[in-house]
């Protein structure tokens, strides 16, 4: 890896961000960086020694075996080690750092009216007060609670105090479809809310976990139920095991000696988003995970001590586990909790929201910043507190990036374009925003600690300017440790396919200068008369034009090229999709990438059928495209009505 030097657009840190920055150069990365690789034991170290261990680690600070053909697969982490991840988020700070009344979060509800501080001694009470609860109701450490809640801040009280008391927390997002419940929930515990407000619709939780929970019980999964309720509307009533949150809460002691967990005991279950099928129930321990997302939230948003930061994510994803909870809190930040949706009750609300709080650091979805391109919206709020930007969840398309930068940045603010997954547990491809020179869609470099390389079909590595599948050759301390009940699956998924490396599923190219692109889920490569190239490389081409709002591209069989394109695209308001357009376009692509990538197919997609964390689900569109009306398991998708609409629009000559 060299500093970069090419003649492509680039975007270099500004003086004034380096002047205190964590990483404030290249160089500063790259020393860094192979300080990381040459001595993981020293680095780590560096890492862990800034938390509270009960007892130290009696091994090595990383173990592993990545290769099948060796034995089982396994990662451990400062094996032998005790601690507590809550009291190293909580009472680290307000005990020994005097940080109690910084502010942890500001809350910002469904509506603009409805708002809360909560300061650092304040959290740690509340959280105290759950995990006695908890303990009350014979919660005790290795039990499974789930929780099914939206973004207000009783969901962090629970999964702290889970953390806390050394139960295992598993997250459901308060979206999820109730028909999904009884494949993927099995606790000792539930807590769930009446009723949540997303912008202007109303969903009844308790109903949908009622349902949900009775065929798990008829599974033979449940040994008893608790719902904290936290609002007292009229709702069918269990009084053998619906709890009221009000009432349980009311005399609980403040004070919760933590439980002292070994460095590799589970801390939560999280399933992925199924945007590739069946989810999974991704497992995450203790140490690892704390000692990752800390330092990852430290130096990929540069963290200083009075940044206000906001992750928009919601908690029940990866990103918000990673980045709205453990990794800010264990670093002592300062942070926005919203519960709303990006444009209600209007289309400002993120730019009213950053004025408000006078947010420096502000993480989001490329999904997101494409719905408020496609309103036209430009920021007419004060955006000047900004200093950081960040996007997360699928790579960003050029177009995008440059609104981003131009319009919410004000051509000042550099993005951390992160690549990682629920599985890494925190990011492993990232800019630093006061060292690493920007190429816009690119996820640039490795993190420390990290090691990609690139793989063809036939598991050779690839040197130099090369495109194919995304491996990492060893493990870093946040990275998932097993499938929840499923070892196997878990090692036939990541590891199998190329022994002695971590399989992430995902293409990516790495260009002249180092820099690596993520190309998409390696299962939408296309392959068109010979020539290998990804569905992101058509879907940048597309979005380039002024009337895309978005755009999605898969394989569809054709008798001549073995592959062709077919492509959705979704059109910006007040727009009209006709034969110009789609001439336009093939236009356009063709002269991006070349002849042999011109679409065959271009459908008019008014949506395009996403998961609740707004991923696309290209198995379905490669369903539409080939009319095949057997779609198997749709229920993450956030809108299933998408799919019949996308039907209605098949090209003519597809059908």
């Amino acid at each position: 890896m060299v500093v970069p030097d090419s003649k492509d657009k680039m975007y270099y840190p500004s003086d004034d961000l380096q002047k205190d920055a964590h990483v404030p150069g290249f160089n500063s990365y790259l020393a860094l960086y192979r300080k990381s690789l040459e001595t993981p034991e020293a680095f780590w170290k560096d890492v862990a020694d800034e938390f509270f261990w009960k007892t130290p680690p009696v091994g090595p600070m990383l173990q592993y075996n990545f290769d099948v053909t060796k034995g089982n697969i396994y990662v451990k982490c400062m094996e032998g080690a005790k601690t507590n991840i809550c009291y190293n988020v909580l009472d680290r700070h307000v005990r020994e750092s005097n940080l109690g009344q910084k502010v942890a979060y500001y809350w910002e509800g469904n509506s603009p009216e409805q708002h809360m501080t909560i300061t650092y001694s304040q959290l740690l009470s509340q959280v105290c007060r759950c995990a006695n609860v908890l303990k009350r109701l014979g919660v005790k450490k290795g039990d499974r609670v789930s929780i099914y809640l939206p973004m207000i801040p009783e969901l962090v009280f629970t999964m702290l105090a889970c953390a806390r008391i050394g139960a295992v927390h598993s997250i459901v997002v308060s979206s999820r479809m109730k028909n999904q419940f009884h494949q993927i929930l099995n606790p000792l515990c539930f807590l769930t809310i009446v009723h949540v407000h997303p912008g202007e619709k109303l969903i009844n939780l308790k109903q949908i976990a009622d349902e949900a929970l009775e065929k798990c019980r008829k599974n033979g999964f449940m040994r008893w139920i608790c719902s904290l309720l936290l609002c007292c509307v009229q709702t069918p009533w269990d009084s053998e095991c619906d709890v009221w949150w009000d009432e349980a809460m009311r005399d609980s002691p403040d004070e919760c000696e933590p439980e002292w967990l070994d460095a590799e005991d589970p801390l939560f279950i999280l399933y992925t988003s199924g945007s590739t099928g069946k989810p999974k129930g991704v497992l995450h321990t203790v140490a690892g995970y704390l000692l990752y997302t800390s330092l990852t939230f430290k130096y990929v948003f540069d963290h200083h001590h009075d940044d206000v930061y906001w992750c928009t994510a919601d908690i029940g994803w990866i990103t918000g586990h990673s980045y709205i909870t453990y990794g800010p809190l264990a670093n002592g930040a300062t942070g926005v909790l919203f519960e709303g949706i990006p444009v209600h009750p209007h289309v400002g609300r993120f730019w009213e929201i950053i004025e408000k709080y006078k947010v420096t650091k502000f993480y989001t979805a490329p999904t997101a910043i494409r719905l408020l391109m496609k309103y036209g919206q430009e920021p007419l709020y004060d955006l000047s507190s900004l200093r950081i930007l960040g996007t997360v969840g699928e790579p960003i398309n050029p177009e995008a990036w440059q609104w981003y930068h131009k319009v919410v940045g004000q051509g000042r603010c550099p993005i951390v374009d992160t690549f990682w997954q629920t599985e890494t547990g925190g990011h492993v491809l990232t800019p630093l925003p006061a060292a690493t020179p920007l190429k816009p869609g690119s996820a640039t470099f490795p993190f420390f600690g990290v090691e990609p390389t690139i793989l063809n079909e036939h598991g050779e590595e690839l040197e130099g300017e090369a495109e194919g599948y995304l491996v990492f050759r060893k493990p870093w301390p946040g990275i998932m440790r097993t499938l929840y009940r499923n070892h196997e699956h878990f090692e036939n998924t990541y590891f199998k396919k190329f022994p002695g490396f971590y399989v992430t599923g995902d293409g990516c190219r790495r260009d002249k200068d180092g820099y690596y692109w993520i190309t998409g889920r390696i299962d939408d490569m296309l392959n068109v008369s010979g020539h290998l190239m990804s569905t992101a490389e058509v879907e940048a081409a597309l979005t380039e034009h002024l009337a895309v709002a978005e755009a999605a591209v898969v394989s569809r069989p054709h008798k001549v090229k073995g592959e062709c394109l077919y492509c959705f695209v979704t059109l910006k308001d007040s727009r009209e999709f006709n034969h110009t357009t789609v001439e336009e376009l093939k236009r356009l692509v063709r002269e991006k990438i070349g002849p042999v990538a011109t679409p065959d197919f271009i459908q008019n997609a008014p949506a395009l059928p996403k998961t609740r964390s707004g991923k696309i689900m290209r198995r379905i569109l490669r369903k539409i495209a080939r009319n095949d009306k057997d779609l198997g398991d749709l229920s993450t998708l956030a809108d299933p009505k998408v799919v019949e609409v996308l039907f209605s629009h098949r090209c003519e000559a597809a059908a």
